[in-house]
Protein backbone atom coordinates (compact mmCIF):
# COMPACT_ATOMS: atom_id res chain seq x y z
CA UNK A 1 0.00 0.00 0.00
CA UNK A 2 -0.97 2.83 -3.00
CA UNK A 3 -1.02 13.76 -0.46
CA UNK A 4 -4.94 12.45 -2.03
CA UNK A 5 -3.82 8.98 -1.93
CA UNK A 6 -1.11 7.65 0.04
CA UNK A 7 -0.49 4.15 0.31
CA UNK A 8 3.55 0.37 -2.18
CA UNK A 9 1.55 -0.92 -3.02
CA UNK A 10 -0.31 0.13 0.19
CA UNK A 11 -1.42 -2.71 -1.96
CA UNK A 12 -4.32 -4.69 -2.06
CA UNK A 13 -2.46 -2.94 -2.25
CA UNK A 14 -1.09 -0.59 -2.35
CA UNK A 15 -0.77 -2.99 -2.98
CA UNK A 16 -0.82 -3.76 -1.21
CA UNK A 17 1.95 -3.78 -3.54
CA UNK A 18 4.04 -7.16 -8.54
CA UNK A 19 7.98 -8.26 -16.24
CA UNK A 20 7.45 -11.60 -14.85
CA UNK A 21 4.01 -13.23 -15.93
CA UNK A 22 2.07 -15.76 -13.10
CA UNK A 23 1.08 -18.90 -13.43
CA UNK A 24 -1.53 -19.49 -16.24
CA UNK A 25 -4.29 -21.27 -16.78
CA UNK A 26 -7.48 -21.51 -18.60
CA UNK A 27 -8.75 -21.04 -21.96
CA UNK A 28 -8.01 -18.29 -24.80
CA UNK A 29 -9.43 -19.87 -27.31
CA UNK A 30 -10.10 -18.12 -31.02
CA UNK A 31 -8.10 -15.27 -33.13
CA UNK A 32 -6.63 -12.62 -32.19
CA UNK A 33 -9.34 -9.27 -32.63
CA UNK A 34 -8.02 -6.22 -33.66
CA UNK A 35 -9.13 -3.07 -32.42
CA UNK A 36 -11.28 -4.19 -29.23
CA UNK A 37 -11.98 -2.54 -26.21
CA UNK A 38 -10.20 -4.60 -23.45
CA UNK A 39 -12.63 -3.57 -19.87
CA UNK A 40 -10.97 -4.46 -16.68
CA UNK A 41 -12.71 -4.12 -13.43
CA UNK A 42 -11.32 -2.82 -10.19
CA UNK A 43 -13.18 -2.93 -6.75
CA UNK A 44 -12.77 0.53 -5.55
CA UNK A 45 -11.72 3.91 -7.35
CA UNK A 46 -8.21 4.70 -7.59
CA UNK A 47 -8.37 8.33 -6.27
CA UNK A 48 -6.09 10.60 -7.24
CA UNK A 49 -3.92 9.50 -10.33
CA UNK A 50 -1.34 11.85 -10.24
CA UNK A 51 1.76 9.67 -10.33
CA UNK A 52 4.08 11.44 -8.02
CA UNK A 53 1.10 11.74 -5.23
CA UNK A 54 -0.23 7.69 -4.92
CA UNK A 55 1.09 4.65 -4.39
CA UNK A 56 -2.20 2.74 -3.87
CA UNK A 57 -2.28 -0.34 -6.12
CA UNK A 58 -5.45 0.27 -7.89
CA UNK A 59 -4.07 3.76 -9.11
CA UNK A 60 -0.51 2.41 -9.99
CA UNK A 61 -2.32 -0.01 -12.21
CA UNK A 62 -4.51 2.49 -13.99
CA UNK A 63 -1.32 4.60 -14.53
CA UNK A 64 0.42 1.69 -16.13
CA UNK A 65 -1.30 2.55 -19.14
CA UNK A 66 -0.90 5.92 -19.23
CA UNK A 67 2.86 6.59 -18.08
CA UNK A 68 5.88 4.59 -18.84
CA UNK A 69 8.70 4.11 -16.43
CA UNK A 70 12.84 4.97 -17.45
CA UNK A 71 13.04 0.52 -17.16
CA UNK A 72 10.91 -2.49 -16.77
CA UNK A 73 11.73 -5.34 -15.21
CA UNK A 74 12.06 -8.50 -16.89
CA UNK A 75 11.11 -12.10 -16.03
CA UNK A 76 13.77 -12.36 -13.56
CA UNK A 77 14.00 -9.00 -12.29
CA UNK A 78 16.64 -7.63 -15.03
CA UNK A 79 15.95 -4.50 -16.26
CA UNK A 80 14.21 -4.43 -19.61
CA UNK A 81 14.57 -1.08 -21.70
CA UNK A 82 11.57 1.58 -21.58
CA UNK A 83 11.76 5.68 -22.10
CA UNK A 84 15.69 4.68 -21.98
CA UNK A 85 17.78 2.60 -23.73
CA UNK A 86 20.84 2.71 -21.56
CA UNK A 87 21.67 3.09 -18.19
CA UNK A 88 24.08 2.53 -15.53
CA UNK A 89 24.37 2.79 -11.86
CA UNK A 90 25.89 2.26 -8.28
CA UNK A 91 24.19 3.01 -5.09
CA UNK A 92 24.64 6.88 -5.08
CA UNK A 93 24.33 7.54 -8.69
CA UNK A 94 22.61 6.36 -11.86
CA UNK A 95 22.29 7.72 -15.96
CA UNK A 96 20.15 7.04 -18.27
CA UNK A 97 19.89 7.87 -22.05
CA UNK A 98 16.58 8.02 -23.65
CA UNK A 99 15.32 5.98 -26.67
CA UNK A 100 14.69 7.77 -29.47
CA UNK A 101 11.42 8.70 -30.98
CA UNK A 102 9.98 8.61 -27.57
CA UNK A 103 6.83 11.13 -27.30
CA UNK A 104 4.19 12.29 -25.02
CA UNK A 105 0.64 11.73 -25.65
CA UNK A 106 0.21 15.54 -27.15
CA UNK A 107 2.50 14.69 -30.19
CA UNK A 108 5.65 16.72 -28.39
CA UNK A 109 9.15 14.87 -27.84
CA UNK A 110 9.63 13.92 -24.25
CA UNK A 111 12.83 15.45 -23.21
CA UNK A 112 15.71 14.59 -21.11
CA UNK A 113 14.24 18.09 -18.62
CA UNK A 114 10.62 16.25 -18.32
CA UNK A 115 12.58 13.31 -17.05
CA UNK A 116 14.85 15.22 -14.62
CA UNK A 117 11.76 17.01 -13.47
CA UNK A 118 9.66 13.96 -12.51
CA UNK A 119 12.08 12.95 -10.62
CA UNK A 120 13.56 16.39 -8.59
CA UNK A 121 9.17 16.59 -7.50
CA UNK A 122 9.79 13.70 -5.87
CA UNK A 123 13.06 14.16 -4.27
CA UNK A 124 12.14 17.55 -3.15
CA UNK A 125 10.52 17.23 0.70
CA UNK A 126 8.63 19.97 0.30
CA UNK A 127 6.62 18.08 -2.00
CA UNK A 128 5.77 15.73 0.07
CA UNK A 129 5.50 13.08 -2.41
CA UNK A 130 4.30 9.28 -1.13
CA UNK A 131 6.94 7.83 -3.54
CA UNK A 132 10.19 9.91 -1.89
CA UNK A 133 12.08 7.01 -0.14
CA UNK A 134 10.22 4.26 -1.74
CA UNK A 135 11.33 5.11 -5.39
CA UNK A 136 13.59 8.01 -4.81
CA UNK A 137 15.33 9.17 -1.63
CA UNK A 138 14.52 12.53 -0.22
CA UNK A 139 17.11 15.12 -1.62
CA UNK A 140 17.86 13.27 -4.83
CA UNK A 141 18.94 15.64 -7.83
CA UNK A 142 18.51 14.86 -11.25
CA UNK A 143 20.57 16.79 -14.02
CA UNK A 144 19.42 16.60 -17.63
CA UNK A 145 21.51 17.14 -21.02
CA UNK A 146 19.26 17.36 -23.34
CA UNK A 147 21.86 17.16 -26.30
CA UNK A 148 23.00 14.26 -25.39
CA UNK A 149 19.46 12.94 -24.21
CA UNK A 150 20.67 11.48 -20.40
CA UNK A 151 19.75 11.72 -17.10
CA UNK A 152 22.02 11.70 -14.18
CA UNK A 153 20.76 10.94 -11.24
CA UNK A 154 22.75 11.73 -7.63
CA UNK A 155 20.94 9.92 -4.76
CA UNK A 156 19.86 12.00 -2.00
CA UNK A 157 20.87 8.91 0.38
CA UNK A 158 22.59 5.19 -0.93
CA UNK A 159 20.06 2.87 -1.75
CA UNK A 160 21.07 -1.15 -2.43
CA UNK A 161 18.64 -0.82 -5.21
CA UNK A 162 18.73 2.50 -6.79
CA UNK A 163 18.44 1.19 -10.30
CA UNK A 164 14.95 -0.19 -10.17
CA UNK A 165 13.82 2.34 -7.74
CA UNK A 166 14.62 5.36 -9.81
CA UNK A 167 14.21 3.57 -13.05
CA UNK A 168 10.72 2.75 -11.64
CA UNK A 169 9.45 5.91 -11.33
CA UNK A 170 6.26 6.50 -13.78
CA UNK A 171 7.23 9.38 -16.07
CA UNK A 172 4.67 12.23 -17.08
CA UNK A 173 5.63 14.91 -19.79
CA UNK A 174 6.25 18.46 -19.44
CA UNK A 175 2.36 20.01 -20.00
CA UNK A 176 1.36 17.79 -17.17
CA UNK A 177 4.04 18.92 -14.44
CA UNK A 178 2.93 22.54 -15.05
CA UNK A 179 -0.62 21.85 -14.43
CA UNK A 180 -0.82 18.77 -11.71
CA UNK A 181 -4.31 19.28 -11.59
CA UNK A 182 -4.86 17.55 -14.93
CA UNK A 183 -2.43 14.68 -13.65
CA UNK A 184 -5.05 13.56 -10.96
CA UNK A 185 -7.33 13.25 -13.58
CA UNK A 186 -5.54 11.05 -15.95
CA UNK A 187 -3.38 13.48 -17.40
CA UNK A 188 -4.59 13.96 -20.76
CA UNK A 189 -2.24 15.02 -23.00
CA UNK A 190 1.04 13.95 -20.76
CA UNK A 191 1.04 10.51 -20.97
CA UNK A 192 4.48 8.37 -22.33
CA UNK A 193 2.59 5.21 -22.08
CA UNK A 194 0.83 3.16 -24.98
CA UNK A 195 -2.74 5.03 -23.94
CA UNK A 196 -3.83 8.16 -23.40
CA UNK A 197 -7.20 9.18 -20.69
CA UNK A 198 -10.05 9.94 -22.72
CA UNK A 199 -12.87 9.74 -20.21
CA UNK A 200 -12.87 10.15 -16.09
CA UNK A 201 -16.14 9.09 -13.90
CA UNK A 202 -14.93 8.73 -10.60
CA UNK A 203 -16.54 5.66 -8.64
CA UNK A 204 -17.85 4.30 -12.00
CA UNK A 205 -15.72 4.08 -15.10
CA UNK A 206 -12.20 5.06 -17.05
CA UNK A 207 -11.74 5.12 -20.80
CA UNK A 208 -8.05 5.30 -22.38
CA UNK A 209 -7.75 5.12 -25.65
CA UNK A 210 -4.29 4.06 -27.34
CA UNK A 211 -1.92 5.57 -28.88
CA UNK A 212 -0.77 4.60 -32.54
CA UNK A 213 2.61 6.05 -32.65
CA UNK A 214 3.58 3.89 -29.55
CA UNK A 215 6.51 1.54 -30.17
CA UNK A 216 8.57 1.90 -27.73
CA UNK A 217 7.14 -0.58 -25.11
CA UNK A 218 8.93 -3.33 -22.87
CA UNK A 219 10.98 -6.43 -24.25
CA UNK A 220 10.14 -7.38 -28.05
CA UNK A 221 6.78 -5.58 -28.10
CA UNK A 222 5.10 -4.61 -31.53
CA UNK A 223 3.01 -2.00 -32.16
CA UNK A 224 1.80 -4.46 -35.21
CA UNK A 225 0.75 -7.38 -33.02
CA UNK A 226 -2.26 -8.63 -34.10
CA UNK A 227 -5.08 -8.54 -31.19
CA UNK A 228 -3.93 -5.21 -29.13
CA UNK A 229 -6.88 -3.23 -28.02
CA UNK A 230 -7.83 -0.20 -29.41
CA UNK A 231 -9.49 0.89 -26.17
CA UNK A 232 -9.51 0.17 -22.21
CA UNK A 233 -12.09 0.59 -20.19
CA UNK A 234 -11.60 0.59 -16.27
CA UNK A 235 -15.16 -0.09 -14.03
CA UNK A 236 -15.10 0.07 -10.61
CA UNK A 237 -17.43 -2.42 -9.38
CA UNK A 238 -17.09 -3.32 -5.70
CA UNK A 239 -19.47 -6.78 -5.67
CA UNK A 240 -17.22 -9.72 -6.68
CA UNK A 241 -20.38 -11.79 -7.57
CA UNK A 242 -21.57 -8.80 -9.96
CA UNK A 243 -17.67 -8.67 -11.11
CA UNK A 244 -17.49 -13.00 -11.73
CA UNK A 245 -20.81 -12.71 -13.44
CA UNK A 246 -19.64 -10.01 -15.98
CA UNK A 247 -16.65 -12.02 -16.34
CA UNK A 248 -18.58 -15.18 -17.57
CA UNK A 249 -20.89 -13.12 -20.12
CA UNK A 250 -17.94 -11.46 -21.41
CA UNK A 251 -18.92 -7.86 -20.72
CA UNK A 252 -15.23 -7.73 -18.41
CA UNK A 253 -12.09 -9.39 -19.98
CA UNK A 254 -10.30 -8.83 -16.71
CA UNK A 255 -10.79 -9.04 -12.91
CA UNK A 256 -8.62 -10.11 -9.74
CA UNK A 257 -10.70 -11.97 -7.79
CA UNK A 258 -9.65 -13.44 -4.20
CA UNK A 259 -12.70 -14.33 -2.94
CA UNK A 260 -14.95 -17.67 -3.02
CA UNK A 261 -15.88 -16.78 -6.59
CA UNK A 262 -12.45 -18.13 -7.58
CA UNK A 263 -14.31 -21.53 -7.43
CA UNK A 264 -17.12 -20.58 -9.69
CA UNK A 265 -14.78 -18.69 -12.88
CA UNK A 266 -12.07 -21.75 -12.54
CA UNK A 267 -14.77 -24.60 -12.79
CA UNK A 268 -15.49 -22.65 -16.40
CA UNK A 269 -11.64 -22.68 -17.45
CA UNK A 270 -11.36 -19.10 -17.45
CA UNK A 271 -7.63 -17.85 -18.74
CA UNK A 272 -5.93 -16.95 -15.52
CA UNK A 273 -2.62 -15.38 -14.22
CA UNK A 274 -1.66 -15.27 -10.81
CA UNK A 275 -0.96 -12.21 -8.44
CA UNK A 276 1.30 -12.81 -5.76
CA UNK A 277 0.47 -10.30 -2.53
CA UNK A 278 0.24 -9.83 0.92
CA UNK A 279 -2.99 -10.41 1.89
CA UNK A 280 -2.54 -10.45 5.64
CA UNK A 281 -0.38 -8.05 7.39
CA UNK A 282 -1.22 -6.12 10.83
CA UNK A 283 -0.26 -2.98 11.54
CA UNK A 284 -0.94 -1.26 15.38
CA UNK A 285 -1.12 2.64 15.10
CA UNK A 286 1.71 3.85 17.85
CA UNK A 287 0.87 7.41 17.36
CA UNK A 288 -0.31 9.52 19.81
CA UNK A 289 -0.83 7.54 22.57
CA UNK A 290 -2.59 4.54 21.54
CA UNK A 291 -2.88 1.28 22.73
CA UNK A 292 -0.82 -0.35 20.33
CA UNK A 293 2.24 2.16 20.75
CA UNK A 294 2.90 -0.08 23.91
CA UNK A 295 4.80 -3.51 22.82
CA UNK A 296 3.49 -5.48 25.45
CA UNK A 297 0.05 -5.00 24.27
CA UNK A 298 0.77 -5.48 20.56
CA UNK A 299 2.41 -9.16 21.93
CA UNK A 300 -0.40 -9.90 23.90
CA UNK A 301 -2.51 -8.79 21.37
CA UNK A 302 -1.37 -10.78 18.49
CA UNK A 303 -1.03 -13.83 20.78
CA UNK A 304 -4.54 -14.16 21.01
CA UNK A 305 -5.10 -14.42 17.45
CA UNK A 306 -5.03 -18.14 15.90
CA UNK A 307 -3.16 -16.50 12.56
CA UNK A 308 -3.18 -19.24 10.75
CA UNK A 309 -6.73 -19.52 10.77
CA UNK A 310 -7.38 -15.83 10.34
CA UNK A 311 -5.23 -16.16 6.79
CA UNK A 312 -7.15 -19.26 5.84
CA UNK A 313 -10.15 -17.01 6.46
CA UNK A 314 -9.26 -13.90 4.35
CA UNK A 315 -7.14 -16.02 1.75
CA UNK A 316 -10.65 -18.25 1.14
CA UNK A 317 -8.19 -21.09 1.83
CA UNK A 318 -5.93 -20.67 -0.67
CA UNK A 319 -3.06 -18.57 0.34
CA UNK A 320 0.60 -19.48 2.35
CA UNK A 321 1.78 -18.53 5.51
CA UNK A 322 4.30 -15.19 5.16
CA UNK A 323 7.93 -15.62 4.88
CA UNK A 324 9.09 -11.82 4.55
CA UNK A 325 8.01 -8.42 3.79
CA UNK A 326 8.99 -8.32 0.19
CA UNK A 327 6.25 -10.49 -1.04
CA UNK A 328 5.78 -9.43 -5.03
CA UNK A 329 7.65 -10.30 -7.91
CA UNK A 330 9.90 -9.75 -9.08
CA UNK A 331 11.54 -9.58 -5.61
CA UNK A 332 14.68 -7.99 -4.96
CA UNK A 333 15.69 -10.23 -1.94
CA UNK A 334 14.15 -13.75 -0.69
CA UNK A 335 14.22 -15.81 2.68
CA UNK A 336 12.28 -16.67 5.32
CA UNK A 337 12.30 -13.68 7.95
CA UNK A 338 8.55 -14.60 9.45
CA UNK A 339 9.49 -18.08 10.84
CA UNK A 340 9.56 -18.00 14.69
CA UNK A 341 9.40 -14.28 15.03
CA UNK A 342 5.58 -14.13 16.08
CA UNK A 343 4.15 -15.18 19.45
CA UNK A 344 2.74 -18.35 20.04
CA UNK A 345 -0.81 -18.64 19.83
CA UNK A 346 -2.29 -18.71 23.73
CA UNK A 347 -5.00 -16.86 24.70
CA UNK A 348 -3.99 -17.83 28.48
CA UNK A 349 -0.43 -16.22 28.31
CA UNK A 350 -1.60 -12.98 26.36
CA UNK A 351 -4.19 -12.19 29.04
CA UNK A 352 -1.26 -12.55 31.52
CA UNK A 353 0.52 -10.21 29.63
CA UNK A 354 -1.91 -7.51 29.21
CA UNK A 355 -2.68 -7.85 33.06
CA UNK A 356 1.44 -7.40 33.47
CA UNK A 357 1.13 -4.40 31.10
CA UNK A 358 -1.43 -2.79 33.26
CA UNK A 359 -4.77 -3.49 31.60
CA UNK A 360 -7.07 -5.50 34.36
CA UNK A 361 -10.07 -7.24 33.58
CA UNK A 362 -13.12 -5.47 35.22
CA UNK A 363 -16.74 -4.72 34.94
CA UNK A 364 -17.48 -4.74 31.01
CA UNK A 365 -13.66 -5.39 29.79
CA UNK A 366 -9.97 -4.60 30.09
CA UNK A 367 -9.68 -1.50 31.68
CA UNK A 368 -6.24 0.73 33.17
CA UNK A 369 -5.75 1.41 36.39
CA UNK A 370 -7.17 4.83 35.46
CA UNK A 371 -10.40 3.21 34.58
CA UNK A 372 -10.20 3.81 30.93
CA UNK A 373 -11.54 0.93 28.96
CA UNK A 374 -9.44 -1.11 26.31
CA UNK A 375 -11.38 0.31 23.34
CA UNK A 376 -10.02 -0.79 19.40
CA UNK A 377 -10.88 0.00 16.07
CA UNK A 378 -10.09 -2.44 13.55
CA UNK A 379 -9.83 -0.87 10.11
CA UNK A 380 -10.00 -3.28 6.63
CA UNK A 381 -9.87 -2.70 3.17
CA UNK A 382 -13.49 -3.51 1.52
CA UNK A 383 -11.31 -3.88 -1.89
CA UNK A 384 -9.86 -6.82 -0.47
CA UNK A 385 -12.81 -8.80 -1.00
CA UNK A 386 -15.31 -10.28 0.89
CA UNK A 387 -13.43 -12.64 2.77
CA UNK A 388 -12.28 -9.91 4.55
CA UNK A 389 -15.01 -9.03 6.45
CA UNK A 390 -14.55 -12.73 7.50
CA UNK A 391 -11.39 -12.06 8.89
CA UNK A 392 -11.86 -8.84 10.39
CA UNK A 393 -15.10 -10.51 12.41
CA UNK A 394 -12.80 -13.56 13.50
CA UNK A 395 -9.62 -11.10 14.66
CA UNK A 396 -12.62 -8.83 16.61
CA UNK A 397 -14.41 -12.39 18.16
CA UNK A 398 -10.95 -13.30 19.40
CA UNK A 399 -9.99 -10.10 20.85
CA UNK A 400 -13.35 -9.60 22.52
CA UNK A 401 -12.29 -13.18 24.47
CA UNK A 402 -10.05 -11.29 26.29
CA UNK A 403 -12.05 -8.22 27.28
CA UNK A 404 -11.30 -5.94 24.59
CA UNK A 405 -13.70 -3.85 23.13
CA UNK A 406 -13.42 -4.08 19.11
CA UNK A 407 -15.04 -1.85 16.49
CA UNK A 408 -14.86 -2.96 13.13
CA UNK A 409 -14.08 0.03 9.96
CA UNK A 410 -14.76 -1.10 6.72
CA UNK A 411 -13.23 1.39 4.46
CA UNK A 412 -12.55 1.20 0.30
CA UNK A 413 -9.22 2.26 -1.12
CA UNK A 414 -9.46 6.16 -0.83
CA UNK A 415 -10.88 5.57 2.79
CA UNK A 416 -7.99 3.53 3.89
CA UNK A 417 -5.95 5.91 2.07
CA UNK A 418 -7.49 8.85 3.94
CA UNK A 419 -7.25 7.40 7.38
CA UNK A 420 -3.52 5.78 7.41
CA UNK A 421 -1.84 9.21 5.79
CA UNK A 422 -4.78 11.83 6.76
CA UNK A 423 -6.75 11.82 9.37
CA UNK A 424 -5.06 9.25 11.91
CA UNK A 425 -8.14 8.11 13.23
CA UNK A 426 -7.24 4.28 13.52
CA UNK A 427 -5.98 2.02 15.98
CA UNK A 428 -5.59 -1.30 13.78
CA UNK A 429 -4.93 -1.75 10.64
CA UNK A 430 -5.36 -4.86 8.33
CA UNK A 431 -4.21 -3.06 5.02
CA UNK A 432 -1.23 -5.23 3.23
CA UNK A 433 1.88 -3.28 1.63
CA UNK A 434 3.03 -5.12 -1.16
CA UNK A 435 6.71 -3.79 -2.28
CA UNK A 436 8.90 -6.04 -5.01
CA UNK A 437 12.36 -4.03 -3.24
CA UNK A 438 13.31 -3.91 0.47
CA UNK A 439 14.20 0.00 -0.13
CA UNK A 440 10.48 0.76 -0.94
CA UNK A 441 9.64 0.11 2.53
CA UNK A 442 12.11 1.92 4.30
CA UNK A 443 9.71 5.37 4.30
CA UNK A 444 6.68 3.25 5.69
CA UNK A 445 8.78 1.78 8.66
CA UNK A 446 11.07 4.84 9.48
CA UNK A 447 11.24 8.33 9.31
CA UNK A 448 8.52 11.15 10.06
CA UNK A 449 4.92 9.92 10.58
CA UNK A 450 2.19 10.90 8.62
CA UNK A 451 0.45 13.24 7.08
CA UNK A 452 4.21 15.12 7.03
CA UNK A 453 5.49 11.48 6.01
CA UNK A 454 4.51 7.99 5.40
CA UNK A 455 5.24 6.41 8.24
CA UNK A 456 1.91 5.83 9.17
CA UNK A 457 1.89 3.63 12.07
CA UNK A 458 4.80 5.89 13.61
CA UNK A 459 7.22 2.87 14.14
CA UNK A 460 10.42 4.18 15.58
CA UNK A 461 12.89 0.89 15.53
CA UNK A 462 16.55 1.75 16.47
CA UNK A 463 17.98 -1.77 14.91
CA UNK A 464 16.03 -1.64 11.84
CA UNK A 465 17.40 1.62 11.09
CA UNK A 466 20.99 0.56 12.05
CA UNK A 467 20.94 -2.48 9.44
CA UNK A 468 18.90 -0.67 6.97
CA UNK A 469 22.17 1.71 7.27
CA UNK A 470 24.29 -1.15 6.45
CA UNK A 471 22.41 -2.34 3.77
CA UNK A 472 22.24 0.87 1.93
CA UNK A 473 25.97 1.17 1.78
CA UNK A 474 25.80 -2.17 -0.21
CA UNK A 475 24.88 -2.72 -4.05
CA UNK A 476 22.33 -5.27 -5.31
CA UNK A 477 21.87 -8.42 -3.78
CA UNK A 478 25.42 -8.18 -1.57
CA UNK A 479 23.13 -6.29 0.57
CA UNK A 480 20.33 -8.81 1.42
CA UNK A 481 21.42 -10.29 4.52
CA UNK A 482 21.52 -7.04 5.96
CA UNK A 483 17.89 -6.37 4.64
CA UNK A 484 17.16 -9.57 6.23
CA UNK A 485 17.67 -8.76 9.31
CA UNK A 486 16.28 -5.22 9.11
CA UNK A 487 12.95 -7.62 8.69
CA UNK A 488 13.40 -9.58 11.29
CA UNK A 489 13.83 -6.26 13.39
CA UNK A 490 10.72 -4.86 12.50
CA UNK A 491 8.67 -8.66 12.92
CA UNK A 492 10.46 -9.42 16.14
CA UNK A 493 8.75 -6.22 17.98
CA UNK A 494 5.82 -6.57 15.83
CA UNK A 495 5.86 -2.96 14.33
CA UNK A 496 4.59 -5.49 11.28
CA UNK A 497 2.53 -8.33 11.76
CA UNK A 498 3.30 -10.44 8.44
CA UNK A 499 1.03 -14.05 8.53
CA UNK A 500 -0.76 -14.99 5.27
CA UNK A 501 0.05 -14.03 1.78
CA UNK A 502 -2.36 -14.46 -1.23
CA UNK A 503 -1.87 -15.61 -4.82
CA UNK A 504 -4.91 -13.87 -6.13
CA UNK A 505 -5.94 -14.96 -9.66
CA UNK A 506 -6.62 -12.24 -12.38
CA UNK A 507 -9.37 -14.03 -14.59
CA UNK A 508 -9.30 -13.31 -18.37
CA UNK A 509 -12.17 -13.98 -20.97
CA UNK A 510 -11.78 -13.10 -24.21
CA UNK A 511 -8.11 -11.52 -23.81
CA UNK A 512 -4.70 -12.85 -22.03
CA UNK A 513 -2.11 -10.51 -20.66
CA UNK A 514 1.19 -10.87 -18.39
CA UNK A 515 1.32 -9.50 -15.03
CA UNK A 516 4.38 -7.51 -13.16
CA UNK A 517 4.41 -5.90 -10.27
CA UNK A 518 1.11 -6.95 -9.18
CA UNK A 519 -0.85 -5.02 -12.69
CA UNK A 520 -1.32 -5.86 -16.24
CA UNK A 521 1.79 -5.01 -18.82
CA UNK A 522 -0.85 -2.81 -20.85
CA UNK A 523 1.44 -4.13 -23.86
CA UNK A 524 0.67 -7.73 -23.15
CA UNK A 525 -2.85 -7.13 -23.24
CA UNK A 526 -3.95 -9.34 -26.45
CA UNK A 527 -8.00 -9.70 -27.59
CA UNK A 528 -9.52 -12.90 -28.85
CA UNK A 529 -12.62 -14.34 -30.37
CA UNK A 530 -13.77 -16.44 -28.47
Amino acid sequence: MQSAARTASIATAAALVLSGCGGSSGSGDGKPADGGTFTMAYPSDPGTLDPAKTVMSIAIGVNRYVYDPLIHLGDKGEPVAGLAGKWEATNTEANFTLRSGVTCSDGSALTAGDVAKNINYIGDPKNKSPLAGVYVQPGTKAKADEDKRTVTVTSGAPDAFLLRSVGSVPIACGKGLADRKSLAKGGKGSGTGMFTMSEVVPGDHYTLTRRKDYSWGPGSFDAKAKGLPDKVTIRIIPNESTTANLLLSGEVNAAPVSGPEQKRLSAQKLFSADVQAPLGQMYFNQNGGRPGADEAVRRALVGALDLPEVGKVISNGTGRPATGLVTRDTRACTGDTVSGGLPDHDVAAAKSALDKAGWKPGSGGVRAKDGKKLKLSLMYGTQMGPTAAAGAELVQKEWKSLGVDVKLQPVDSPGLNSALFGSGDWDVSMGPVAVTSPTQLVPFMAGRSAPEGVNFAGVDNAPYEAHVKKASAKVGEASCPDWQKAEKALIGDLDVVPYYDSLTPAFGKGARFKLSEGAIVPSSVRMYND
